[in-house]
């Protein structure tokens, strides 16, 4: 069983020394343009899950309560890429994307290169869950400063799958 009190130190230390950085290989920008502010907030909720998809239908009953992003940490060794990929798949057509929300992924087996940059966190498997309105608003915020100029578009492509692509409206 993984530690609540780890795994929010790490995933909180990869935010501040990567995800809220700017990098010249992506025009400049940080990977995630809005998570400093967040984190600053105190509006991401992370938690220790026990199975992706039923973790996200429960959130999903829930609500999002105060957080704009909750993060939901799972033991790689414990769910393979597929199985993984295949449970947040599922939870978004089930019933995530009906709900305004969507939950995209990060996992170790799944490495993530944009232009030179391993984007992944590493240690863990992690839904990343999100109000959709909220991704496609400040989506199409951040195309009007050019973000994702510098973005390969296989990876914007995989990225705006279920959401509005900002460079297309």
């Amino acid at each position: 069983m993984l530690n609540i009190t780890q795994v929010t130190k790490d995933i909180l230390h990869w935010s501040e020394t990567f995800v809220e950085v700017p990098h010249p290989s992506l025009g400049n920008f940080p990977p995630c343009p809005f998570a400093r502010s967040a984190r600053l907030k105190r509006t991401v909720g992370i938690f220790v899950g026990t199975d992706p998809y039923f973790d996200l239908e429960t959130r999903c009953l829930q609500g999002m309560g105060e957080y704009e992003v909750i993060i939901y940490a799972y033991d790689p060794g414990e769910w393979t890429y597929d199985y993984f990929h295949g449970r947040l798949d599922a939870a978004n057509r089930d019933f995530l994307l009906a709900n305004n929300l969507l939950v995209l992924e990060d996992h170790p087996e799944d490495v993530e290169m944009v232009n030179g940059i391993c984007m992944n966190q590493g240690a863990y498997a992690l839904s990343i869950l999100q109000p959709l309105t909220d991704l496609n608003s400040r989506a199409q915020a951040m195309e009007k400063k050019g973000f994702y100029h510098a973005w390969p578009e296989p990876y914007l492509e995989q990225l705006f799958q279920h959401r509005i692509d900002p460079r297309k409206s």
